[in-house]
């Protein structure tokens, strides 16, 4: 049974903010658990955004495929795994350093984990006018 107070509990309508001094130290209130195809997500959309940035290739449904991402979140970091498609020409060791930095670095801001790798696959190299044509027949 808890014991009676003067004060209001804190939330139950009084206006006033919820008081935080009856919680436990943030150190005993346990972790925040991401799970994998989370971390996936949040990097398959800082890839298509390092994709328009880096490539120039446009973030919409009508262009190359999306990334494939697979993320293993481990205690606190995460490896990512990139497979994308790229315009045909490019600098591709240096478009991939940038997409691979941008993705660590979007990954970490939004999940708070440490990215240690992230490897990127270049599928294909897509040239302007094969990325919206069929195939040839």
């Amino acid at each position: 049974m808890r014991p009676q107070s003067d004060s209001p509990r804190p939330g139950a309508g009084s206006g006033t903010p919820a008081r935080t001094d009856y919680l436990p130290p943030p150190a005993e209130r346990g972790t925040t658990v991401i799970p994998d195809r989370v971390v996936a997500r949040i990097a398959v959309q800082a890839a298509r955004a390092a994709q328009f940035r880096r490539a120039a290739i446009p973030p919409d449904r009508s262009g190359p495929a999306a990334p494939k991402v697979s993320a293993a979140v481990r205690t606190e970091s995460v490896r990512l795994h990139l497979a994308m498609d790229l315009p045909y020409p490019i600098d591709i060791p240096h478009a991939c350093e940038g997409i691979q930095h941008d993705v660590a670095e979007r990954v970490a801001q939004l999940t708070g984990l440490a990215v240690g790798e992230v490897t990127l696959t270049v599928r294909r190299l897509v040239t302007a006018a094969g990325a919206n044509r069929g195939r040839v027949q």
